[in-house]
């Protein structure tokens, strides 16, 4: 799973990183911390936006519900999409099979459980670049002005996510960068694309324990104090970044 993610790299960075942004992101803000049970948007690149980020909602909406009402409700079921199911899955088939995004992100969030207690941890790469995460998108409601929604897709986790998100044992699907517009291009075959799914290699990774701010619900979360290392006394790798 992974409801949790970051972008705080600046608009130079990402337009140059991943394309520029569409006009309506002219006021384009650091993301500390975006949490998918808010039903954020997020900049996202399809195949038809020809690398322009543009913001999507998190939640997907398959174009085939009926009316608001389920639609919002459909929305907290599909915030992730399992890697293993995407072919199958009636939510998710469709979308898979022409309507794929990248979802540009510098890190994501996770919760690792020890004892009765479960520990946040921000995961990035040990280089601080932003990397891509493979989505789904669908467009729910008028073609001319539906909304545009997002998956992000998860796979099994690799060993460092599997010491830290330890009961799921899942972490995003993060592309390698040279298959990220493999990724998009409709021409794709699905055997290529489920391959790209796999679990990416570990040692490019690193992960610290940060504050149990960004696990409040009361608060807004989106500052830039949930991204500051933070020690427990009562762990043992307190002050150890793994790997």
């Amino acid at each position: 799973m992974c409801f949790s993610i970051s972008l705080v790299k600046e608009r130079e960075y990402l337009e140059e990183r991943f394309g520029p942004l569409e006009s309506r992101m002219e006021y384009y803000d650091p993301i500390y911390h975006s949490s998918a049970f808010s039903l954020p948007s997020h900049p996202v690149i399809t195949f038809e936006d020809n690398a322009v980020l543009r913001p999507l909602r998190w939640g997907l909406i398959p174009r085939w519900v009926k009316d608001g009402e389920k639609a919002r409700d459909i929305r907290f079921k599909t915030l992730n999409a399992r890697a293993e199911s995407l072919p199958e899955k009636p939510s998710f088939s469709s979308s898979f099979r022409d309507r794929r995004c990248i979802i540009p992100v510098d890190g994501f969030f996770e919760w690792r459980e020890v004892g009765s207690r479960k520990y946040p941890y921000h995961i990035r790469m040990k280089d601080r670049e932003a990397f891509a995460i493979a989505g789904i998108w669908d467009r729910w409601g008028d073609p001319s002005v539906g909304m545009d929604t997002f998956s992000l897709i998860t796979t099994s986790a690799n060993p460092l996510l599997a010491m830290i998100h330890n009961t799921k044992l899942r972490m995003p699907a993060i592309l390698l960068r040279e298959d990220e517009r493999r990724w998009l291009d409709p021409g794709t075959a699905a055997d290529e694309l489920i391959k790209m799914l796999e679990p990416v290699d570990d040692a490019g990774m690193e992960a610290y324990t940060v504050s149990s701010l960004v696990s409040s619900r009361e608060n807004d979360t989106d500052v830039p104090e949930v991204l500051k290392e933070h020690s427990y006394p009562e762990l043992s790798f307190q002050n150890e970044k793994l790997f």
